[in-house]
């Protein structure tokens, strides 16, 4: 059974599916490239794709295609935890929640509605399969089999209505949380036992059945080898994502150490069990922006870690270097830890000192604070200047 990473388009029919390799596109030009079509028997488009029908709730499996590339609804596969975040397919203003042409929030909710109904209602949710778009042209990258929920996702926190807005009018659509399984191959035999409308075989993956009996989450978790990020993984790639930086850097350009206040804002949206964060003054931080407590366990008995914060606002064009993250290291003390936030990014050198020596220094670059702000409804460069004017007056260009 062919397994390779970049599996050639002819072969895909009789392929297993294994984690993280690439089924390359067809070559005509056009939709028929899609290799997914080829695996599994659904459609070739969109990010929801379902083998039968979600209203009626005969579907027998399904296939989640993200692109990666929706700045206003970012997924996401931490590879840490196995925690993937998928958004659902209502995006246009004047359209109710589950008013979509596929169906797909319709599907979401069902999904994760019978994920809480026991081992009835679990057997009645069909296998997700994630893929995410790859190079070249219609490829595609399988990255795992699916289930609702996860083993440290709060009930409340699986599936949640969000509210955003485009061009002054609101909609809301799906953030979904789904755990990745620890299932590295998932058979062609098991395919066809789904497709024949038989999930529960000898040929179902044992992390899926022990889910469906028990509820138990078995994740899939990895740790990256790299040990630092790139400039290019520090900063946003798309044009919106850079313009949102240069606003925020022209915002505070007459008045730079007001980004302190800025920074220090973003870490506690960021980190909402940071508690009694203080601005320190310019004459007298110590080399430290910023100051404060991170909480651990429960509300009754919790445990402080003392912090302290480093803001540097500068074009993304401009390297944070040694020295500056040096100044932090230097004054952090015993069981305390750093956390560094920039609008550019931090050098590979600096970087690197950071990780190989096991300094205990968070690091949020442009990238990160795009990526928060898209998260909390400010995707837009005049959302991200409202929000500025907003919370940091003083600041104002008037």
């Amino acid at each position: 059974m062919p397994t390779s990473t970049d599996l050639p388009f002819e072969l895909h029919a009789d392929a297993d599916l294994v984690i993280d390799a690439v089924y390359l596109g067809g070559t005509s030009g056009n939709a028929g490239d899609d290799p997914i079509n080829k695996l599994l028997s659904v459609g070739n488009v969109g990010g929801f794709r379902p083998l039968g029908s979600v209203t009626k709730q005969t579907v027998r499996y399904v296939v989640l295609y993200t692109s990666g590339i929706d700045p206003d609804w970012p997924d996401e596969l931490d590879p840490r935890t196995g925690i993937f975040v998928y958004h659902g397919d209502q995006k246009t203003p004047g359209r109710a929640l589950h008013d979509t042409p596929r169906k797909g929030n319709i599907l979401l909710r069902d999904i994760f509605a019978n994920a809480d109904g026991g081992p009835q209602g679990r057997s009645l949710v069909p296998p997700i399969f994630l893929f995410e778009k790859a190079s070249p042209g219609r490829s595609a990258a399988f990255r795992g089999l699916l289930v609702p929920g996860g083993a440290a996702i709060r009930p409340d926190e699986r599936l949640v209505a969000v509210w955003k807005s485009a061009k002054g009018q609101r909609y809301q659509n799906y953030r979904a949380m789904f755990t990745v399984l620890d299932v590295g191959i998932v058979s062609r035999d098991w395919l066809a036992d789904l497709t024949a409308g038989h999930p529960l075989t000898d040929n179902a993956p044992k992390p899926w059945l022990n889910w469906i009996r028990t509820g138990a989450y078995q994740a899939l978790t990895a740790v990256p080898n790299a040990t630092h990020r790139t400039r290019d993984e520090q900063l946003p790639s798309d044009a919106v994502g850079k313009q949102m930086l240069a606003a925020i850097k022209s915002y505070f350009e007459d008045e730079p150490t007001e980004f302190e206040h800025c920074a220090a804002q973003l870490w506690q949206m960021m980190s909402p069990a940071v508690s009694g964060l203080v601005v320190t003054r310019a004459s007298v931080d110590g080399g430290r922006d910023a100051i404060g407590s991170y909480g651990l366990g429960p509300v009754s008995d919790r445990i402080e870690l003392t912090f302290s914060l480093e803001a540097k606002c500068y074009a993304p064009d401009t390297v944070v270097g040694v020295k500056q993250v040096s100044r932090l290291i230097s004054r952090i003390k015993h069981r305390e830890f750093g956390v560094f936030v920039t609008t550019s990014y931090v050098g590979q050198q600096a970087y690197k000192e950071i990780r190989e020596d096991g300094h205990p220094v968070v690091v949020i670059s442009g990238r990160d604070i795009v990526d928060l702000l898209r998260e909390r409804g400010f995707g837009t460069v005049d959302a991200v200047r409202d929000w500025l004017r907003g919370e940091f007056p003083r600041g104002a260009e008037d």
